[in-house]
């Protein structure tokens, strides 16, 4: 028994799939639109939840937000965002292209409050997606059934949940209440007593990883923290205005007509545009916290470069990491009492995918140009994936970069599979 239906039923209610609300409200559309749901498994939208520290902006320019790149003129842009919340004159007084993180969370709340059509359902957790065929083996769209038991049937499906955090296996045999990933952060450090010398170590090298490190003198006023690293030391982003025409959404088109083998090259060439990297005047930031401590004689942290974790392991109430030195081989201990992971994300489809593609029978997950599910069969439903693509649409695909043009691309692909099934399996509706 299905308890609601609609056309289109989008999951995570993150920026691509609100870009994907705002597109089809703007498409012209509008019984499509009003018969559209996104579906947010938390009472509210927040863009990187648990990495909303007050002083971390963003690394890409407000102009790249949910619409501009796509309609300049619309009213759901950033700057509207600003006007009509009497914040314009101060921003623009910033003199930035790079607002607070926190104020683009804000923006993409008050994008969702300003639907019209799309419908956002909050408190609303996927738990589990399956097909819908006709008797003879038609697919004609898809049951998704939540957490609380409810069921919504569609015929188009877009998953925009983002990839799932990865943890290191060398890692996943400490307790949980030992071990916080990056998209954690401040759910669980407001958990952790303020009042004791705690020793937290945070692992990797990138964005993520620095900014917990950053955090965590200002949360545990009274830790000692170190980082450790695999790589020589914290770096720059690559920031060269030749390497960002790589993030123009015309590139998009380039980088999916190229060889496999030529996609492959290119994203471990830009490796250091998005990962394992800082934005240079974090870093900046960042290296002057530590100066100072050693100049004032108040070193409290630790920055262990060339290092990786090989042991992890606990001994009475200690964590005891197995260190080993990338230049001398030696292999020491360190005694800590919780593992910060800014390991990223795992490089394979996100599971809810992966068991959707196993239900279908699919040996791989491809996509089309327009981010379309490879099916091999005749379908009256379709499933889009957003944000995982990376492989085919090149390294933008998980950023907010191409949100606006990628969205209007996978609405152009809906409307265009309407027109063509007009009269097709008439029978989905019930099926």
């Amino acid at each position: 028994m299905i308890d609601h239906e609609v056309d289109v039923l989008a999951i995570g209610a993150g920026p691509a799939n609100l870009a994907l609300a705002v597109a089809l409200e703007e498409s012209g559309a509008v019984r499509l639109a009003e018969n559209t749901v996104v579906l947010e498994q938390h009472p509210d939208v927040k863009w990187q939840r648990n990495l909303l520290l007050p002083w971390a902006r963003s690394q890409v320019s407000f102009l790249k937000d949910l619409v501009t790149l796509r309609n300049p003129r619309s009213r759901f842009s950033f700057l509207n965002f600003l006007h009509e919340r009497k914040r314009l004159d101060e921003f623009v007084n910033l003199s930035t292209f790079n607002p607070y993180r926190w104020e683009l969370s804000e923006y993409q709340q008050w994008v969702a409050h300003s639907l019209e059509r799309v419908r956002v359902r909050y408190d609303a957790r996927c738990e589990s997606i399956a097909p819908r065929r006709t008797g003879d083996g038609r697919l004609t769209g898809w049951t998704v059934t939540l957490t609380d038991g409810s069921t919504i049937g569609c015929r188009d499906l877009v998953i925009g949940t983002g990839r799932d955090p990865h943890i290191p296996e060398v890692f996943r045999k400490l307790p949980s209440d030992r071990v916080i990933h990056s998209t954690q952060y401040c759910t669980r450090i407001a958990e952790m007593p303020t009042d004791r010398p705690l020793r937290p170590v945070v692992i990797g090298g990138a964005q993520s990883a620095a900014e917990m490190f950053m955090a965590v003198h200002t949360d545990l006023p009274r830790s000692t923290p170190t980082i450790v690293m695999r790589s020589i030391g914290l770096q720059n982003y690559q920031t060269s205005k030749f390497v960002n025409e790589l993030f123009f959404p015309s590139f998009v088109d380039e980088f999916y007509h190229s060889k496999a083998e030529v996609r492959g090259r290119i994203l471990d060439e830009v490796h250091l545009t998005n990962y394992a990297g800082l934005a240079p005047p974090f870093l900046d930031e960042l290296y002057s916290m530590l100066y100072q401590q050693r100049m004032l004689g108040r070193e409290r942290s630790v920055v262990r470069a060339m290092t990786e974790v090989v042991g992890a392991r606990m001994e009475g109430e200690e964590v005891v990491l197995e260190l080993r030195d990338r230049k001398s081989g030696k292999v020491e201990p360190m005694r800590c009492d919780v593992v910060l992971l800014g390991t990223g994300y795992e490089q394979r489809m996100p599971a809810i995918v992966r068991d959707l593609a196993d239900r279908l029978g699919l040996i791989d997950v491809e996509v089309s140009r327009r981010y379309r599910l490879e099916l091999g069969e005749s379908a009256w439903g379709a499933v889009y994936l957003q944000g995982v693509n990376e492989a085919t649409h090149g390294i933008s695909d998980t950023l907010i970069s191409v949100l606006a043009h990628r969205s209007q691309d996978i609405v152009d692909d809906i409307l265009d599979r309407r027109h063509v099934t007009t009269g097709v399996f008439p029978e989905s509706r019930t099926a």
